[in-house]
């Protein structure tokens, strides 16, 4: 579901072009001063034209309301943010596992992995596997190798 204030704005937007319109300026003057386009202004005058005032107003998005709100979200964050060895973890890392246990055991709400994952990705976080590598790697003789060893190997 939107915030608040994006849906507002948008019923702003739409009310400042049906304005615009009712003055005589053109669909095309009105999408670019509203920054919208053509057919979203067409289509505000059309929905005005029908339903009024009311025909502007946002509508809720479908689908099933979210099972963490906003407020829980932020909660969320702020626990991750600290660290998983600061909530008990023997390491530092956040699995889709452990975000879980949190979630049903700070909000009473079981999440499948996969919504885990996309609560994740919500808030900007990536997978984070870390790089494995050998003690014995020596680099400089790699970099010889890819600037003089490879491209003579490497197929034309």
């Amino acid at each position: 579901m939107r915030p608040q204030g994006n849906a507002q704005a948008l019923e702003q937007r739409r009310l400042r072009a049906i304005h615009l319109l009712e003055e005589g300026h053109s669909y095309r003057s009105v999408a670019a001063q509203v920054h919208s386009s053509l057919s979203s202004v067409i289509r505000w005058q059309q929905e005005y034209r029908k339903n009024g005032k009311d025909g502007l107003q946002s509508k809720p998005t479908p689908g099933r309301p979210p099972r963490l709100s906003q407020q829980q979200k932020k909660k969320l964050l702020d626990i991750l943010l600290r660290g998983s060895l600061a909530y008990g973890y023997q390491t530092d890392l956040w699995t889709l596992q452990r975000v879980r246990d949190i979630i049903a055991e700070q909000f009473g709400v079981r999440y499948s992995i996969p919504h885990c994952w996309q609560l994740m990705t919500g808030f900007g976080w990536s997978c984070q596997k870390p790089v494995k590598r050998a003690k014995e790697r020596d680099e400089k003789a790699i970099r010889k190798w890819k600037r003089w060893v490879w491209p003579q190997l490497k197929k034309n």
